[in-house]
């Protein structure tokens, strides 16, 4: 009971609001340690270097092992380049005298740029580079030096080629090839990629400044993400001598760790804030949002970094690099939370409200003293709907999950591969219309598909013998309409043979033909050879071999994720139905949003007001993760939401009052940091690319319903629903650890007496 007018001290224990407790106390240090920290992390992944997932370990199966066989034998491939020239009207042909001096001037100018060699005229005995109709010439040559880096030498050859095109006003001639394809993206998407980083710090700090209305205390969140994408920078060089990372794991890392980073500050600081405007002094304060938030805080970041940890099952370089670089940003924001932020809030007291933006300050806004709709401290928004929902909780979540489960029917006939050219970057790019015509007058040139024949003795009779035979089966099964191109190595023993595969750019088609080639051909002729070995790689079937993988680590991948969610939440919360309500409701959160996805992107329903066009399918690695991320994200919200309404019910309310004060006083900081992820990932779905728009567009829509439908609406209507049966644990698990809140921390619930006078039971 209150003495003398002054609330009661909440007694608070628990590792969070112990750490809590020790940084309050030890502010300095505990500032100093983060920042020494931060930069020693950078200081020794600056050191350390940084090792990227190499073309070998990317995929296993077929590819990589042929990829290995390249390596070990020493062979460079070097960067081949194509020169493309075709009659624009279809007049001129091959034979023509001006057609035959356009090829010369772009062998002349390429061959004096000094960054070629072995260039290839398309009227040379050995060579096979003039289409059918006689329309269209290929003039191949390959770049010097490292292949790795020959888009940084490419530029002269591009504008000899744009020179001799200019004068020559019948011909179309572009040029195409790995460096040029690779410099054309970088150019045309680095600064977009780039901007699209840049601007997402600002985003959420303008969001953040409208959250909390005050420059200093919005300035937290995002400082506490930045130092924590900072010291998770300098770990990941570290951490890539034992597991390779890469481009694509640094940008989801900067995407995972501006989220949680910013979320997790968010909940702490506006708890703290709550707890003020209570009543109680600043150490009270910060004492119950390390033991409340603070906890929240470290259940929902183990959630995360065990959801991230699934991608580490793939059994792909790329994923893995994802997973581990997610999971270490995760945790790094986690601990930074839970130490550093409550030292900053203790150093700056008062001045965290400093900066103050008129018309915008939370207090003011909730009618000046805290208290908002029905005295929760929360959204009135909010409070109407959940009227309506409390009121009708079956209604409701009929109606919720009827709605869901529309939303997510488009999913049951998801399409997965990689996009080709023209599905991801569409009419973009001069350089995807030029891919096309290369198809077009070349069916399956310009990708194809590559055996990589590794034998004992590559000269012996029956392995030249099988050779042949190849080449001529390849084209009378029908996988190619040829010519089939036979490149020996003698000194390493390996051949090479390149296949153009019927079907093209056509995705489908072209997988039908190296079907054909690796199911018939190869064992009709390499088959009876011992000791030799005939993997196929290539283009295509790096992208087959690819979604195959994809799909066969679903299971164990939702399997680990699903399991250990379970396992967490039934440890965090000590109720059996909230981890079963918690799995339940985050899956259906993942299935809209792949609903979203495939309605959007691969039927092209309402794909123009997102500035994105129906492509036929998803790009394969997104559904999984998707899947991953969501999960572990979507979790924020969930045990943020559950931890405020137990600890509502530990203090002595109702089930449905317990609800309607978590679900009340959480929204408003759910829908803060639901914008701003929102806004995070839209800016991802403005990029060029159809598959960074999957990308971004599903993970705002999986956001937006989880922030909103998902937490506002079914999770209160299914606890209503359930009851006391929310906190259910059967017998037999009681013996489990205790991981949830400390009752005797929990400031009870207030109960009014006549007269107005306030007492706590």
């Amino acid at each position: 009971m209150a003495r003398n007018g002054e609330r009661p001290e909440p007694r608070v224990r628990g590792f969070a609001a112990r750490a809590g407790g020790w940084s309050a106390r030890h502010r300095w240090a505990a500032v100093g340690i983060w920042v020494l920290f931060v930069v020693v992390a950078m200081g020794l992944g600056s050191v350390a270097g940084r090792v990227d997932v190499s073309e070998d370990d990317q995929l296993k199966g077929e590819t990589s092992q042929a990829a290995r066989i390249i390596d070990d034998a020493g062979i460079d491939e070097p960067a081949g380049e194509t020169v493309l020239v075709q009659s624009k009207d279809g007049r001129l042909r091959a034979t023509a005298p001006e057609f035959r001096a356009a090829v010369a001037d772009v062998t002349k100018a390429v061959e004096g740029t000094g960054e070629v060699t072995g260039v290839r005229s398309p009227y040379a005995a050995d060579t096979r580079t003039i289409s059918k109709d006689g329309r269209t010439a290929l003039v191949q040559f390959d770049m010097r030096g490292d292949p790795d880096t020959a888009a940084d030498r490419v530029e002269p050859v591009q504008k000899a080629v744009a020179g001799v095109a200019d004068d020559h006003d019948a011909l179309r001639i572009e040029e195409i090839g790995a460096a040029s394809m690779n410099k054309t993206f970088d150019d045309a998407f680095g600064e977009d990629f780039q901007r699209a980083e840049y601007s997402a710090v600002p985003v959420a700090l303008g969001i953040l400044l409208i959250a909390f209305g005050a420059l200093v205390a919005a300035l937290l969140p995002v400082a506490l993400a930045v130092t924590a994408i900072m010291a998770t920078m300098g770990l990941m060089g570290i951490v890539s001598h034992l597991q390779p990372m890469s481009e694509t794991a640094n940008s989801v890392m900067l995407l995972v760790g501006l989220a949680v980073g910013v979320d997790y500050c968010l909940f702490y600081v506006r708890r703290e804030r709550e707890e003020r405007m209570k009543g109680h002094d600043p150490q009270t304060a910060l004492r119950v949002a390390a033991a409340t938030s603070g906890r929240a805080i470290i259940v929902s970041g183990v959630t995360v970094c065990v959801a991230m940890a699934g991608m580490l099952f793939t059994g792909l370089a790329e994923f893995q690099a994802m997973g581990l670089a997610s999971l270490m940003v995760v945790a790094v924001a986690m601990v930074g939370s839970v130490t550093v932020l409550p030292a900053l809030l203790s150093l700056l007291g008062e001045r965290v409200e400093k900066g103050r933006i008129p018309f915008l300050h939370p207090t003011k806004r909730r009618g000046g003293n805290g208290d908002g709709a029905n005295g929760e401290g929360g959204s009135r928004f909010w409070s109407r709907v959940l009227t309506v929902v409390l009121a009708r909780p079956a209604v409701s979540v009929a109606v919720a999950v009827v709605a869901l489960l529309a939303i997510a029917a488009p999913a049951l006939g998801m399409k997965t591969q990689n996009l080709t050219l023209d599905q991801e970057f569409g009419d973009s790019l001069p350089i995807v219309a030029t891919y096309d015509r290369v198809n077009a007058a070349f069916p399956g040139g310009s990708d194809p598909a590559e055996v990589v024949v590794k034998a004992d003795d590559i000269n012996a009779a029956e392995v030249r013998a099988a050779l042949a035979d190849f080449r001529a089966q390849a084209v009378s099964s029908g996988a190619s309409r040829g010519p089939v191109e036979v490149t020996v190595h003698r000194d390493a023993n390996v051949a090479v043979i390149d296949v153009p595969l019927v079907g093209g750019s056509d995705q489908d088609k072209a997988e039908q033909s190296l079907a054909l080639l690796r199911d018939e051909v190869r064992p009709a002729t390499f088959g009876e050879v011992d000791g030799a070995e005939a993997p196929i790689t290539g283009q295509v079937a790096g992208s087959k071999d690819f979604n195959d993988q994809i799909v066969g680590s679903v299971v164990p991948v939702f399997a680990f994720v699903v399991a250990f969610a379970f396992l967490l939440m039934l440890l965090s919360f000590r109720s059996l139905t909230v981890a079963i309500t918690s799995i339940v409701l985050n899956l259906l959160s993942v299935g809209a949003a792949y609903g979203v996805l495939v309605a959007i992107f691969q039927h092209g329903w309402g794909a123009s007001l997102v500035g994105a066009e129906g492509v036929g399918a998803i790009i394969a690695w997104l559904p999984l993760f998707l899947f991953v991320i969501l999960f572990g994200l979507s979790m924020d919200y969930h045990v943020f939401v559950v931890s405020r309404i137990k600890e509502a019910r530990l203090q002595g309310r109702t089930n449905l009052d317990a609800i309607r004060h978590g679900v009340v006083t959480t929204a408003g900081v759910v829908t803060s940091a639901a914008v701003i992820m929102v806004a995070v990932f839209s800016i991802f779905g403005t990029l060029s690319m159809q598959s960074m728009k999957q990308m971004g567009v599903g993970l705002a829509a999986a956001i937006l319903i989880d922030a909103t439908v998902i937490r506002g609406v079914l999770l209160p209507a299914v606890m209503a629903l359930l009851g006391e049966r929310n906190w259910y644990l059967p017998k037999w698990l009681r013996r489990m650890p205790d991981l949830t809140h400390d009752e005797a921390g929990m400031e009870p619930a207030p109960v009014p007496r006549e007269g107005g006078e306030e007492v706590r039971v």
